[in-house]
């Protein structure tokens, strides 16, 4: 099936999604589902990004706790075991020559801002701007049933 009509919602039909959410005349199936899925692509891009920045924090944690088990291994009367564990991990890069705060901007700069980019980019092209076609259609038109309590497809009041 591939439709390329407005989704319902359109003045012959007003129960459906707002008119920013409704499929454009002209837009496909394909088109529709390859939007749905370039945002997905972006949405966890997103979600490892923040994945990024927790591992700068995480290390510099696991720094402290080290210098911390160091202090307390010499206290303990173990000073050549403390001299083992300084030497071997404090101080040392995660990748040779990279701190962590370098790998997050290598991420940002190789992958995270030309996708930032892409994804609004490919919707004002293909879609005119209206973002979330495919979770409309989706959840508010295939799933649920017009007229039932918790079912509507706008927020209540009036839609443009």
């Amino acid at each position: 099936m591939n439709h390329v009509q407005e989704a319902p919602g359109t003045p012959e039909s007003p129960d459906g999604p707002d008119r920013d959410h409704r499929r454009l005349p002209g837009a496909d199936d394909k088109t529709v589902e390859a939007l749905g899925a370039l945002f997905k692509a972006w949405d966890t891009s997103e979600r490892a990004r923040d994945s990024r920045y927790e591992f700068p924090q995480l290390t510099a944690g696991a720094g402290l706790e080290l210098d911390r088990a160091v202090r307390l291994l010499r206290e303990a009367g173990h000073r050549a075991r403390a001299g083992k564990v300084r030497s071997a991990i404090p101080g040392r890069s995660v990748i040779p020559g990279h701190g962590t705060f370098q790998i997050v901007e290598a991420c940002d700069a190789t992958r995270y801002r030309p996708f930032q980019q892409l994804e609004p980019s490919a919707v004002a092209e293909l879609a005119q701007g209206r973002d979330h076609l495919q979770e409309a259609q989706m959840v508010e038109e295939e799933r649920r049933t017009p007229d039932r309590p918790g079912h509507a497809a706008c927020p209540p009041g009036p839609q443009t």
